[in-house]
């Protein structure tokens, strides 16, 4: 069981990095959808749920809603999550600050690996408002499992300081350019 999280620049990036994964891991690696969006034609609803088997997750809710709970429900059913800590399909190059969810479910699966990827050239397949995908090249690098750290108290590190370094671990896999 592993919540691989990844910059995220198109919808298929999580194709990319499902591909990527041995077929073993494919079948319980489930990637986060925002309801809204995957559930708002029949083709969509059906490739995310009867393809990928995605979790949604609702972007609208009342106060009352724990936006996590369909995530939290996957894992502990033990399945693996793909999520894009960004929120939102960024192309500046640069991922965007990273929102807290990824630290809220290390701080609940503390023992669940998180595994830092990079995808790349994503964006020029399906570039944000495209629907025909364009063939071109695509990598996807995975970087070193990271957890969620403790002081000797026992006490999580700092929320803002985790989602500084599992950002930084994205980066980290970035192809260089030369």
């Amino acid at each position: 069981q592993r919540i691989y999280f990844a910059n995220h620049q198109s919808h298929l990036d999580w194709v990319l990095i499902w591909a990527a994964l041995p077929h073993e891991l494919r079948a319980r690696t489930r990637p986060i959808a925002a309801r809204d969006y995957w559930t708002s034609s029949r083709f969509k609803q059906w490739l995310t749920t009867e393809v990928f088997n995605a979790v949604y997750v609702n972007r609208q809710r009342t106060d009352d809603q724990d936006p996590l709970e369909p995530l939290v429900e996957a894992l502990q059913r033990g399945d693996s999550l793909v999520i894009f800590p960004e929120g939102t399909r960024s192309n500046r190059g640069e991922p965007l600050p990273f929102k807290s969810g990824l630290f809220h479910l290390a701080r609940q699966f503390p023992q669940v690996p998180l595994i830092p990827a990079w995808s790349d050239n994503v964006q020029r397949v399906m570039p944000k408002g495209e629907v025909v995908p364009v063939p071109v090249l695509c990598t996807v690098t995975f970087g070193e499992p990271m957890l969620l750290a403790f002081d000797a108290a026992g006490e999580p590190e700092d929320k803002a300081a985790f989602l500084q370094r599992a950002r930084e671990a994205v980066v980290a896999q970035r192809p260089l350019v030369l």
